[in-house]
């Protein structure tokens, strides 16, 4: 193992037996990338070269912007259970990024104020900072209460120039265990994602009289954003268009219990009202996350008649055909998991042979394009217009495209997620 002595004093100033244990306690010190290996072994090598009583190695916390004892060793090898340092010497180190040398601790005019000294009974005490480049990202302070125990020049240089090893050392650890730990998210975030996406119907259900196109791109590898469509009794179907309120795993995961909830009412035989509030109240049973969910549920009949209840979430647009006109359906209600006695409302459409329902995330209308713009809700009418009496996957085809040419190459920032009912009567 290569001792980088790049830092420090220069190694001439060391005895033949001081390079040899120097050598030795850097490969010690670098043969584990795993963070806690790494801080124990530093601190087997500090102990070593010292031969202090009692052992501290502190590491920067940057959130805090203090210092933690993560290792405290004692000369048997154990862990100490006090941590009774003197944060005067740790202090004074910090502040001059110098080590500090002292062997007669109680009587040295730098540390009159330093308690711990004098309750400890604290004798040589050498303390050297750990450094990476220019960052100090902790301390290594070594102590003695003994009177035969002393330090001497050549052991601060030495306790110097480890440090600086232990720093490196410390430092590439950290960097594996992040370099570990994000490739477990990314693990973990595309299994939530392929998880996600098997919630999503595989297939629209087959209903006479309707055609029934969905659409879903995430923003991220989790999205926020799910739709929903299922065979109900009596020839009827249920329709889902929903947004959670968070992204990514959390939002997976609340979006998981929604689907299933809403799923589960409907299949019971409740009324389109009674599936949102029975769901609403249920999801604040247990809603500590903080996340709510604004959600659009339909109940079609084969007659063309629908019910439409509406938990906070943005209005779907109807297009009559026979007057080539559209109208958003009515806003109400408050999103799923907000407040209990939420204030729903259902409202019946009768649809003729030739009508859609265009429902759809605020990721569509909320797209923007180089300018800042947002594509908006009346070029999402326009759009639709353009397309009368199209099939809803030529409708729906059209309006993505659309999109994507209003945001002239800008990439979406949200979930765009969008399904279109027709019927045909």
């Amino acid at each position: 193992m290569r001792c980088d002595m790049t830092e420090g004093p220069a190694p001439e100033k060391f005895s033949p037996e001081h390079l040899l244990t120097l050598y030795e306690i850097s490969g010690l010190m670098n043969s584990s990338l795993e963070f806690e290996e790494a801080l124990d072994n530093v601190m087997d090598a500090v102990m070593e070269v010292t031969k202090a009583q009692r052992g501290f190695l502190m590491l920067a916390d940057e959130a805090t912007n203090t210092f933690r004892v993560l290792v405290a060793r004692g000369i048997d090898g154990k862990t100490l259970e006090e941590e009774g340092y003197s944060k005067t010497i740790v202090g004074q180190v910090v502040q001059t990024r110098q080590p500090l040398l002292t062997n007669n601790a109680q009587f040295d005019t730098r540390f009159e104020a330093g308690q711990s000294i004098i309750m400890r009974g604290l004798r040589a005490i050498l303390c050297a900072p750990m450094m990476v480049q220019d960052r100090l990202i902790g301390v290594i302070y070594v102590d003695t209460s003994m009177r035969s125990g002393t330090f001497n020049d050549a052991d601060r240089d030495l306790l110097s120039l480890v440090a600086g090893q232990a720093g490196r050392a410390l430092e590439n650890a950290r960097l594996y265990r992040v370099a570990v730990e994000k490739g477990r998210l990314e693990r973990e975030l595309q299994m939530a994602s392929e998880i996600q996406r098997s919630l999503l119907p595989q297939q629209m259900p087959a209903v006479a009289g309707y055609e029934i196109v969905p659409y879903w791109q995430a923003a991220r590898e989790v999205a926020g954003d799910f739709y929903d469509a299922f065979a109900l009794p009596d020839n009827t179907f249920g329709v889902v268009m929903a947004d959670v309120s968070d992204k990514g795993a959390p939002a997976a995961l609340f979006m998981a219990v929604a689907r299933t909830l809403i799923r589960s009412n409907a299949h019971a035989g409740c009324t389109p009202i009674d599936t949102i509030a029975q769901t609403n109240d249920l999801i604040l049973e247990d809603a500590d996350s903080g996340m709510f969910v604004t959600v659009y549920y339909s109940v079609f009949e084969s007659n063309g008649n629908s019910v439409h209840v509406n938990a906070g979430h943005n209005p779907p647009l109807l297009y009559r055909h026979a007057s080539k006109s559209c109208e958003y359906l009515p806003i109400g209600g408050r999103a799923l998991g907000w407040f209990p006695d939420n204030p729903l409302q259902e409202v019946h459409v009768e649809m003729q042979p030739g009508d859609l329902i265009v429902y759809y995330t605020d990721g569509l209308t909320e797209a923007e394009n180089p300018q800042g713009e947002y594509y908006g809700e009346e070029r999402l009418v326009q759009a639709v217009l353009k397309m009368a009496g199209q099939s809803a996957q030529e409708v729906r085809d059209f309006i993505l495209q659309d999109v994507e040419t209003f945001c002239a190459g800008q990439p979406p920032f949200d979930d765009l997620t969008m399904l279109v009912v027709r019927y045909t009567g």
